[in-house]
């Protein structure tokens, strides 16, 4: 009996040791917080927007990619994300129907149909839809052109994919006119130069600008490194080459950060903060961010220094929001 009652308290203690240390593993491994990738660059995007339309009501706000961030489901029949919506005024898409396996190749059907079907439903929903293609034939370029006039959409049929010159075809921008762009519903055609780095001076880059008859013109707020616009060289590109007005909006990525940035550090190569991670290796210098983090948001749209913050200082009419499919690759 004695006997039985000593093992019956011994299994009592190893009992409590054993559930003593599991209540303490538990403590100290906490699981990681479930994130909803979509949801916090639905967020984003709309903290910008909110940032920029507090500066001017007509501040234009155009995600690229990342289409089926419209519907909570992300699929082309799920609920509309209203708030979203609302926050932006048009969607951008690359490789609609040049460019999405290959450069100058068509579109398969599958993923074509896929985008319009998102893409329709933006416009439905009163937002304008801005096509980039990626082909150099001649004969496709043109294809382009009249596939997305079909759709109603504006489109951009560039040649290279670097996006650093003005293409020599079609000699003139796709319905070229001379009405007064006042806004985006005006638009009939755009052009999508980023990189200047073939030009040698910032002037010249300016002057060929200048000198075009685009109703749009998606640029990067830096000429060269840190030399951004300044608002008077912006306020000169607002004009036509025939003397009507037009948009000018600049180009920001928000769901990687670029290491010739000024906001760049270079202890971040070998010393990076917690939401800075591996680089873009289709894309050197480019890094993928958490995006949802603090210290990444205040670079981008809330710190008094922040890239919003100097787009709107230079006078442009919006932005042009890239990799904001960024949630695919936290998703995967």
């Amino acid at each position: 009996m004695k006997k039985k009652m000593i093992l019956h308290c011994f299994s009592i203690v190893f009992l409590f040791v054993v559930l003593s240390q599991n209540i303490a593993c538990h403590k100290m491994i906490e699981p990681e917080p479930v994130i909803d990738y979509r949801a916090e660059m639905r967020k984003f995007v709309q903290d910008i927007s909110a940032a920029g339309k507090r500066t001017a009501a007509d501040f234009l706000v155009i995600p690229q990619n990342g289409h089926d961030l419209i519907t909570y489901t992300g699929d082309a029949d799920g609920r509309l994300v209203e708030p979203y919506l609302y926050a932006i005024d048009a969607l951008g898409r690359e490789d609609l129907f040049f460019g999405y396996n290959r450069d100058d190749e068509q579109t398969p059907q599958s993923a074509r149909s896929e985008m319009i079907s998102f893409l329709n439903l933006a416009k439905e929903a009163g937002k304008t839809v801005l096509i980039t293609d990626y082909c150099w034939t001649r004969s496709k370029i043109d294809s382009s052109y009249h596939w997305n006039d079909r759709q109603d959409y504006l489109s951009f049929a560039a040649d290279h994919r670097e996006l650093d010159h003005i293409p020599d075809y079609p000699a003139v921008p796709y319905k070229v006119n001379s009405a007064d762009i006042l806004s985006l519903k005006d638009a009939k055609n755009f052009l999508y130069l980023l990189n200047a780095g073939k030009y040698v001076t910032k002037t010249s880059f300016l002057d060929t600008l200048r000198h075009t008859d685009y109703d749009v013109l998606v640029i990067d707020l830096f000429f060269q490194d840190d030399d951004a616009f300044t608002k008077a060289e912006i306020t000169l590109l607002k004009q036509k080459q025939n003397g009507s007005s037009r948009l000018v909006i600049a180009y920001m990525s928000i769901g990687e950060a670029e290491n010739y940035r000024y906001y760049w550090r270079p202890e971040w190569e070998n010393n990076p903060p917690n939401w800075l991670l591996s680089e873009n290796p289709d894309w050197p210098g480019n890094y993928k961010v958490k995006y949802w983090n603090n210290q990444w948001q205040q670079i981008i749209v809330t710190g008094e220094n922040s890239y919003l913050q100097k787009i709107i200082n230079a006078g442009f009419d919006g932005v042009y929001l890239d990799i904001i499919d960024a949630f695919e690759y936290f998703e995967r």
